[in-house]
């Protein structure tokens, strides 16, 4: 049962990062955003998120494996890693 329990939590974690990852794909943007930016446009397309928080734990998260370069200033800032690369 724990494992399952893990296994699901991944999963939701993971859908969560490709609807960000998608907007973003999908947006006309420029350099680095903030999770609040992100969250603005996550709204502004219908994918709805809790938080500003909740956005940059799940970018935090993909940051640990490569997929996410997390600028650390103030406010922090994201940018998804280059897929063509």
């Amino acid at each position: 049962m724990g494992f399952g329990l893990l296994y699901a939590c991944m999963a939701i974690r993971h859908g969560e990062f490709e609807r960000i990852r998608s907007v973003l794909a999908d947006a006309d943007t420029d350099g680095p955003l903030t999770a609040r930016e992100i969250l603005e446009l996550l709204d502004e397309e219908g994918e709805g998120f809790d938080s500003a928080h909740r956005v940059a734990t799940v970018l935090g998260r993909r940051a640990q494996t490569g997929d996410v370069e997390v600028i650390r200033e103030q406010p922090y800032r994201y940018v998804l890693a280059d897929e063509s690369n």
